[in-house]
């Protein structure tokens, strides 16, 4: 996911912009990210959005368009980018990282550029950050005033980098290239006296001093014309310096940098001349001049390496070929290259590509390091072993000059001489593959302008705590940057030919390097093959491994020099860990995998995220790569069915406590698989919010694990797993459970159990009813009744006779209906929870029949059966019918304050349906604004998480 400003105003996906719809929306976003990660008022976005007086409804508006925007944001997955648009009190704030902002992204690479010590280097951040316009910026959305305040802003921050770019150009002698950069700028902005100043001195240097006066004149009569003023100083002066025939060397300072001044007059024979290294004198000159100080260069100067050394060291291998994507690492590795001593740190599992980024920034940056780079590859994963110091450092020494005999024979005595040579130069030390700190540490250069670049399959805190070692993480590449990885190895036409393909090919690697360049070197082989043979092949997980294996080079290969380090304990969890099938991890369910307890399965888990074989997502929260998945499960097959009943009882034992905590009293399901193993130790959920959070997030996963037990013919558990979300079903009933339910109504039915039948039937046909399906759930729910009675369920029968009489009284039949709810009601008798629930339906439809006094009744006895400090919502539903039938009463008074405290019992409970419910009766008999404002603020909340 991307957030372009800097062209049309969109919003890029992997499948395509997101439909933003009108100018107004796209306002409302861009304003939205122009203050990206904090609140903007609604009074701010009225003003982004109307440059005349706001419409009455402009706040109803905003809202309108924040919701399209939750949805469209919602339906292309931005939560796994870390992307959330919230409502903050009174504002809205779009959380997002800033990677993912190309107006961050333009404003970083800005600033690396300025950081550059050579003009190349610099012109490659400066072309890089210019391509990020597709346009002027903020196109496409309405133009209020901050907006076009802003939109000015971004142009002018543009103007100034083709400015700084022209300069850079300048100091590297292309001169011809920044008067065509020039040219068409000024042609946009021909009133831009900098613009035209730049272009006048590029000119002049490329030869082309006719044309340089007559820019000037052209832009003096077009000042005068269109606004009646002379020339600038910038103007005037680059003017007087063409007709001088010296305009001196250009410059390559940002744009907010000093200015250089210019030279009195061309170097002549005996004069000075100016280099890279500064200032140099003729063989008979001893003494100052009185001519004018020279301009301080562009960059700064490159000191030569020491005496005697004729080339500066360089011991790194060949750049990696056929290298894509990573802009954010590696300016990441700028960042962190930059200040004292420098140490960074490339971390990453195995096949990620850490060597093949270090190599890439070390090779792209060869100015930094005027004295030479040297490189070790430390094989801290290798089954060859590890290298000894000792011979490192000897091979290090030997590169820095020092005589082989010379070369201390003790670690320490090497490792000193090591730190003194390097004291003084500037240089470039990459340590590929280190195992631990202490290695690393021993291989440090002492000088402060040296930079080590340190790769790592272990995290190395040890490293960032001893030396301030500065991380990289390196995750998996993007499908795109997959797939072009491919077209590296395998050329443009065959990828082209086959673009499906090649993007599920590359996801299926995952977007691990290692595994793409395998796949690619499997089809490089066989120029028959298709990729979409290939990729079928890979689909099927039991062979994938294989596939992606050639001769010693692999994924599997890879991930077992990981795993080889570790401690008999740890691999037999990552193993067992293989098993789950959901995607992501807590120490409960790893314990529970591993047959062990929560504790010694999170030190197992910090293990393995310290070598890069899970990560840690959120906290307490882990998940496995995919292949690393595959390559986990085959290093215990057998364990296979052991570790699913152990992940599929530790979800019914932590489901159930999430539902006894969330609906105290509630019984959907509390009879327990015959061979049912409890864990060694169950969650525990402080509150109801707690409890649901947990139900929320753990959504996918326990939908996943119950597709593995129906599928492993474990239908005792799947229904289970499933029926035991009903508190958040019921919470959140349009939110498509009927998928999941008909799975848990087709395990059910498999094992022939009328109990589990009916319960999902009824919920099932409840979820129909709220998705509006009244029809369907009436066939459904006939039959759940008599199920119930079968299985001697009364409290099952009473729950299904209810559902079926909301459905009856939708259909008309509201006599029946009644019939049905007071047999529920005789059913429930003796059980608080379910009997509460059964008044209160029956309460409803008495205020539905016009049947106030029944209604009130059967409220209140409701109510006197829960303790106030439960079942918040559903107090809430009683005390609004206990309003509605004292309003239906001729008791104005009475009914608006029970309605009236309904409405608070909702809205602390955060049950927004209720609240709405409450609010709406009230405003049909009061237009107190509060209960106007806490109606609007109740549905805007509902809508918001709809």
């Amino acid at each position: 996911m991307e957030f372009r400003l800097l062209g049309t105003v969109s919003v890029e996906t992997l499948t395509g912009p997101l439909p933003l719809g009108p100018a107004k929306r796209r306002s409302l976003l861009a304003a939205l990210l122009l203050s990206a990660n904090t609140p903007v008022s609604v009074g701010r976005l009225t003003d982004c959005l109307w440059d005349d007086e706001p419409p009455s409804q402009a706040r109803g508006v905003i809202q309108g368009h924040v919701s399209r925007l939750r949805a469209l944001l919602a339906g292309a997955d931005a939560e796994a980018y870390g992307v959330e648009l919230a409502t903050l009190g009174d504002a809205y704030v779009l959380r997002a990282p800033e990677t993912l902002l190309d107006t961050q992204r333009f404003e970083e690479l800005l600033m690396l550029a300025r950081q550059q010590r050579g003009p190349d280097d610099a012109v490659l951040m400066l072309k890089e950050a210019l391509s990020l316009w597709q346009g002027p910026a903020l196109s496409g959305a309405f133009a209020g005033q901050p907006l076009r305040v802003a939109a000015h802003s971004l142009e002018e921050s543009r103007l100034a980098t083709v400015e700084h770019l022209s300069r850079a150009y300048g100091a590297l002698g292309e001169h011809h290239r920044a008067a065509a950069l020039l040219t068409a700028e000024t042609a946009a902005h021909p009133l831009r006296e900098s613009l035209a100043a730049e272009l006048m001195l590029a000119l002049f240097r490329a030869g082309r001093q006719s044309e340089a006066l007559d820019r000037f004149h052209r832009t003096r009569r077009l000042l005068a014309d269109e606004l009646g003023i002379d020339p600038g100083h910038e103007l005037a002066d680059a003017y007087a310096l063409i007709l001088r025939g010296a305009p001196g060397p250009p410059s390559a300072d940002p744009p907010d940098g000093p200015t250089p001044s210019p030279a009195a007059g061309p170097p002549g024979a005996g004069g000075q001349s100016h280099g890279a290294g500064g200032q140099s004198r003729g063989a008979g000159e001893g003494r100052e001049t009185d001519s004018p100080a020279p301009p301080r260069p562009p960059f700064p100067a490159v000191h030569p390496s020491p005496a005697g050394e004729p080339h500066p060291v360089d011991l790194l291998p060949r750049a990696p070929r056929g290298f894509h994507g990573r802009a954010a690492e590696l300016a990441a590795l700028s960042r962190s290259a930059a200040g004292e001593a420098p140490v960074c740190l490339v971390t990453g599992p195995a096949g990620v590509g850490k060597t093949a980024l270090a190599l890439q920034w070390a090779h792209r940056n060869p100015a930094l390091f005027p004295d030479g780079r040297l490189f070790a590859d430390l094989r801290g994963f290798s089954a060859a072993g590890e290298p000894a110091l000792i011979d490192v450092l000897r091979e290090f020494l030997l590169a820095l000059g020092v005589s082989p005999r010379r070369v201390p024979e003790s670690v320490p005595a090497a490792a000193a001489l090591f730190r003194s040579l390097t004291a003084r130069r500037r240089l470039l030390v990459v340590l590929d593959n280190a195992r631990d700190s202490a290695t690393v540490r021993t291989l440090l250069p002492g000088g402060a302008d040296c930079v080590t670049l340190v790769t790592s399959r272990h995290r190395l805190e040890g490293l960032i705590a001893s030396d301030a070692a500065r991380p990289v993480p390196l995750d998996t590449l993007e499908t795109d940057d997959g797939t072009a990885l491919l077209a590296g190895v395998l050329g443009e036409e065959r990828v082209l030919a086959e673009p499906v393909a090649a993007r599920r090919l590359s996801e299926l690697c995952g977007g691990l390097p290692l595994a793409l360049r395998v796949t690619a070197a499997r089809l490089a082989g066989r120029p028959g093959w298709t990729l979409a043979a290939l990729a079928g092949e890979l689909a099927d997980e039991r062979g994938r491994l294989a596939y992606l294996d050639v001769d010693d080079t692999g994924v599997a290969a890879a991930l077992r020099l990981t795993v080889q380090h570790l401690p008999p304990g740890t691999v037999h969890q990552f193993a067992r860990l293989g098993h789950h099938p959901g995607g992501h991890y807590d120490p409960y369910a790893a314990a529970a995998l591993a047959g062990t307890d929560p504790v010694t399965a999170r030190a197992a888990l910090e293990q393995l995220a310290a070598a890069h074989l899970v990560t840690e997502t959120a906290p307490g929260r882990w998940v496995l790569h995919d292949l690393v998945r595959l390559y986990a499960r085959s290093l215990d097959p057998a364990s296979a069915r052991e570790a699913l009943v152990g992940v599929l009882d530790h979800c019914i034992a932590t489901a159930l406590a999430a539902a006894d905590t969330a609906e105290p009293g509630g019984e959907p399901c509390f009879v327990l698989p015959a061979d049912y193993r409890r864990p060694s130790a169950v969650q525990d959920f402080a509150d109801r919010a707690e409890a649901m959070r947990w139900l929320a997030t753990e959504r996918e996963d326990l939908a996943l694990t119950a597709l593995a037990a129906r599928e492993a013919g474990l239908d005792d558990r799947a229904w289970r797993i499933i029926l035991l979300q009903w508190p958040q079903m019921v919470w959140r009933a349009r939110d498509s459970w009927s998928p999941l339910l008909e799975l848990a109504l087709e395990s059910a039915r498999a094992e022939k159990d009328a109990y589990a039948e009916s319960r999902v039937l009824t919920l099932l046909g409840w979820v129909m009813t709220e998705e509006g399906r009244t029809a369907e759930a009436a066939a459904l729910l006939e039959r759940s009744p008599v199920l119930a009675r079968e299985a001697g369920d009364p409290l099952g029968e009473a729950t299904a006779l209810v559902n079926l009489a909301l459905v009856q009284a939708e259909l008309g039949a509201l006599p029946t209906a009644l019939e049905n709810c007071a047999r529920a009601v005789e059913l429930a008798e003796g059980d608080p929870h379910t009997e509460m629930l059964t008044l209160q339906h029956l309460a409803r439809m008495h205020l539905t029949a016009h049947r106030p006094e029944e209604a009130l009744a059967c409220a209140r006895a409701a109510l006197d059966l829960g303790p106030e400090h439960e079942e918040a919502g559903r107090r809430s539903l009683l005390l609004a019918v206990c309003g509605e039938a004292q309003l239906a009463l001729g008791d104005e008074e009475d009914g608006v304050r029970l309605l009236d405290r309904a409405a608070r019992e909702a809205e602390r409970a955060g049950y927004d349906e209720g609240a709405v419910r409450a609010l709406e009766a009230l405003l049909r008999v009061s237009a107190r604004t509060d209960f106007r404002r806490r109606h609007d603020e109740a549905l805007r909340r509902l809508s918001d998480e709809s």
